[in-house]
Order: C-alpha cells, then structure tokens, then sequence
C-alpha cells in the first residue's frame, strides 16, 4: 500500500487520520507523516493501517504494487 492509496481507502469510508490511528494501533503522526510521505514509517506499522483497512471491507485491487483500492462488498463479520 501506498501512501495515495491509504487516503482513498480513508475516503472511501469516510475515516479520519485518527480514526485510522486507532484502529490500527498506531499513533497519529504515523498516519500523518505516512500519507503525506514526510518520512519513511516501517513495514510493520503500514502492515497494521492495511490490516485495519482490510478488516472493514477495504481491497486493494493491485496485486501488490501501486494501483486501486475498493470496498468488496462482504466485509468480514464483526468489522465497523
């Protein structure tokens, strides 16, 4: 995931930065300095934002390399 991606799959569930923060268990700046790309953040911590986007219905539709983002329409049970 990327940082453009990261904002539209916000976008596409009207999430805040901090909502996203929360959760996915990361602070705020990560959230922050990851989609305005002001500093490289780990491998770890972009894992746990795409596991939180994923967790609600969020796909990335580009077999790991930059491209789109959508929402399937079966999010896990238990997800919101």
């Amino acid at each position: 995931m990327n940082a453009a991606q990261c904002r539209a799959a916000r976008a596409l569930l009207d999430w805040t930065q901090p909502r996203l923060a929360e959760a996915a268990g990361v602070g705020l700046s990560t959230v922050v300095d990851f989609e305005k790309e002001r500093r490289a953040v780990s491998a770890e911590a972009v894992g746990k934002l795409m596991a939180a986007l994923q967790g609600v219905g969020v796909e990335f539709t580009n077999g790991g390399k930059p491209g789109g983002v959508r929402l399937a329409l079966d999010p896990e049970p238990g997800a919101a």
